[in-house]
């Protein structure tokens, strides 16, 4: 058997204020897991937790994210986490901080 990609699930998020690219990129994913639900490991008779899902994050500073944290809100299967640059940082008029936006994007595969 072999690793199949069965779904391609998009999301963003965003810190308003803080500059926390990790709440970012954890509400981008919460966005493109949060509107889904998969039956298609039923459909092909293998457990929810059997997924494996690939974690995409684009951030302007991809070393600020704790993959760790991402990994934790997987409601099934394991996952990788892989942080690139990306998504935006928007300085506000004062200079004092930034608004930071994530993209994501989580691919689901079963080994089938």
């Amino acid at each position: 058997m072999a690793l199949k990609r069965m779904m391609l699930e998009i999301g963003m998020g965003t810190d308003i204020r803080g500059t926390d690219y990790t709440k970012a990129a954890v509400r981008a994913l919460r966005d493109a897991l949060w509107h889904n639900s998969l039956t298609i490991g039923v459909t092909v008779n293998q457990h929810v937790d059997a997924m494996q899902v690939e974690i995409l994050i684009g951030v302007p500073k991809p070393d600020q994210v704790d993959p760790k944290a991402l990994l934790e809100i997987l409601p099934h299967g394991t996952g990788t986490v892989t942080c690139v640059e990306g998504g935006l940082e928007i300085p506000n008029d004062a200079g004092t901080g930034s608004t930071v936006i994530a993209n994501c994007c989580a691919i689901v595969r079963l080994d089938i």
